[in-house]
């Protein structure tokens, strides 16, 4: 556990990590609080219609043990079990007990259609899925494809071949002959979100959930203290939901709100936080942009004991109005799916300092690296972000690629860096700062551009609602800057705001960093958590490019 110093230098010199070789994420996160604290309330699973179920943690540990009984009989130790769930008790009592049984949880978000389901459950060759009617209705559509899918597991009503969920547990004994598990045996699962390229399988090993402790901590201003409790809006297939909240917070004995509205409303989340006492919340980015655009926004006057944010870097008008709305500085942190919690801020150490992620969390040891020589670069200078290896909270490998997993990692001397293929800088307070994807830096007129610290400047305008940057390819300059921008509501488009938008830019930023071309479009392309898929922009540019050399 992260202990609080005086600063950040002496809290990070301070922590020593902790990891045994045998350790379970399920026994973690469940029965070690039934053992000590059966009553104490784990989940509190709120319906969009305002009603709610609480489970104990002496609850959950008696129906996680009758589901680890039921996937013994239906799997073999290492299948992979897919969860299509929502944030839900039942998701929380699935991943219990998938790990406990040595089985390999393989997280789904039930957002995704047939095409990416059929490509995570073929690549990952799972056996069985937990899911609820509307999962099953879509995995019947393209089980015919899926020979190592064995059975379906229906927390509601389905047709056959689907399994009751609650006829099977109930079937069960509520112990589990639970054999010990290494730190280093496989438990999750998560495919990355696809911003560049297929999905890959990131396999993780049960220390996962320790690695993401620090983080978690420091983000989250020293998590837990009295009184805490925790929400995201973020769903649990998100490795930011699962392993940001839910476990983290499970690890601590903290109750967990469970709460995914199938549309994410500003007024929703308010209300939710203020009814539920919420004193803990992860707010990606985009949730908290859509929350800032709310006109009564400014009248929420939550008492927030921290709220973390992570996925995009904030802009300083963004984590003023947190500071107002909230009551807390909003803390940013930084990773990704193979490699995640390892950069944060704390309001609670030091003050924020708006456009920059924040300090390497302690227990991880990153530097900026120059990609040919191997060499970290001077302070201030861009490089790539990089990872020393081993580290608790890094990922095993890619599922079935090889060859991805061995790109992933770079080689200097006796050292091995983890490659998140981000870049950045360190700052003069020795934070890191986020410059943008290795693909996502635009190289115009010989400078190299970021599209976040543009992004940010472009959200201050007051039509502009989401924006996305790339570079367009340019016969002069290489590329030029490109705003695709979503506007708020009820603003009409048009050649005169287009340049008020590119004027708004140049006045704030450098001359270079202007965007020379504005686009209008109805829908920002985002991924499943939020992300912009900028790949996906920047092919919209090349079109654009094409056509005008025709």
């Amino acid at each position: 556990m992260l202990e609080q110093q005086a600063s950040y230098a002496l809290t990070r010199e301070a922590f020593v990590w902790d990891i045994p070789q045998h350790y379970n994420i399920g026994v973690d996160i469940c029965d070690r609080h039934a053992a000590a604290r059966p009553d104490a309330i784990a989940i509190i699973d709120v319906a969009e219609d305002g009603t709610t179920r609480q489970c104990s943690f002496e609850t959950l540990r008696q129906s996680s043990n009758q589901l680890a009984n039921a996937l013994a009989k239906l799997s073999v130790k290492g299948d992979r079990i897919g969860v299509l769930l929502p944030q839900s008790i039942e998701t929380a009592q699935s991943h219990i007990a998938i790990t406990k049984s040595a089985r390999i949880a393989l997280p789904l978000f039930t957002l995704f259609g047939p095409d990416a389901l059929l490509h995570r459950l073929r690549d990952s060759g799972s056996s069985v899925v937990i899911t609820n009617a509307e999962g099953a209705a879509k995995l019947a559509a393209i089980r015919a494809e899926l020979p190592d899918l064995k059975h379906v597991i229906c927390v509601e009503p389905a047709p056959a071949p689907a399994l009751d969920f609650a006829q099977l547990c109930a079937a069960e004994s509520p112990e589990f002959a639970f054999a010990p598990t290494l730190a280093e045996d496989p438990a999750i699962l998560i495919y990355t979100s696809g911003t560049t390229g297929n999905p890959k399988g990131a396999l993780h090993a049960h220390r996962v959930l320790l690695g993401h402790l620090p983080g978690v901590e420091m983000s989250h201003d020293f998590f837990p203290q009295a009184g805490d409790r925790i929400w995201t809006p973020a769903d649990w297939a998100w490795i930011g939901g699962l392993l940001d909240v839910m476990m983290p917070a499970l690890h601590h004995g903290v109750t967990v709100v469970a709460c995914r509205f199938r549309k994410f409303t500003a007024q929703a989340a308010f209300d939710l936080m203020r009814s539920q006492k919420i004193r803990n919340a992860f707010l990606p980015p985009t949730a908290l942009k859509m929350m800032r655009l709310w006109p009564e926004a400014e009248a929420q006057r939550l008492e927030m004991r921290s709220v973390a944010s992570g996925g995009e870097t904030l802009g300083k008008e963004l984590i003023a109005w947190g500071q107002r709305v909230f009551g807390c500085t909003i803390n940013e942190f930084y990773g990704q799916t193979e490699c995640n919690m390892i950069v944060s801020s704390c309001a609670a150490l030091e003050p924020a300092e708006p456009g920059v992620m924040g300090f390497a969390v302690p227990g991880h040891t990153l530097a900026i690296l120059d990609e040919d020589t191997g060499t970290q670069v001077e302070p201030g200078a861009e490089g790539s972000i990089a990872v020393l290896a081993p580290d608790p909270v890094m990922f095993l490998r890619y599922w079935n690629n090889p060859e991805a997993t061995a790109a992933k990692f770079l080689s200097v001397g006796e050292h091995k860096w983890l490659l998140t293929g981000d870049k950045g800088r360190v700052t003069p307070s020795g934070r890191i700062a986020f410059v943008g994807r290795d693909d996502d830096v635009i190289s115009s007129s010989g400078y190299r551009i970021g599209p976040a610290e543009i992004e940010d400047c472009l959200l201050t305008h007051p039509a502009v609602h989401l924006a996305g940057v790339v570079g367009k390819p340019d016969p002069v300059r290489g590329s030029i800057v490109a705003a695709y921008i979503q506007l708020s509501q009820g603003v009409d488009p048009g050649p005169a705001l287009a340049d008020d938008i590119a004027l708004h830019v140049k006045d704030k930023l450098a001359a270079y960093e202007f965007p020379r071309v504005v686009r209008f479009i109805d829908e920002m392309p985002a991924t499943t958590t939020g992300k912009i898929i900028r790949a996906q922009l920047r092919l919209m540019a090349q079109e654009e490019a094409d056509n005008e050399q025709q």
